[in-house]
């Protein structure tokens, strides 16, 4: 009997807003800057690059490249991208 194995996927089963903002904040709590970016490209992953980046108003390019480390964002990039993804960004007390 052969063992099947199948593709993993970071943003799998993470479907509403709610589980959306809890995935992205548990990554920035748990690794900055760096991990709200790993977070950030799950979801946009799930949701097509192209789709993100024609909402994003960003070149795909350049969000692939955002979204893999090669380059540092922007304070802009990161809330274009937020915003395509249904979120703000917000400040609180710690």
């Amino acid at each position: 009997m052969a063992l099947e194995l199948q593709e993993f996927e970071f943003a799998q089963g993470v479907d509403t807003k709610e589980d959306m903002a809890l995935y992205l904040s548990t990554y920035l709590e748990e690794g900055g800057i760096n991990g709200l970016l790993d977070g950030l490209r799950h979801l946009a992953k799930e949701k097509g690059i192209t789709e993100t980046a024609e909402l994003s108003g960003l070149n795909r390019q350049h969000l692939y490249r955002v979204l893999n480390g090669e380059t540092k964002p922007k304070f802009e990039t990161l809330d274009k991208l937020l915003h395509a993804l249904g979120f703000k960004i917000a400040v609180a007390v710690a």
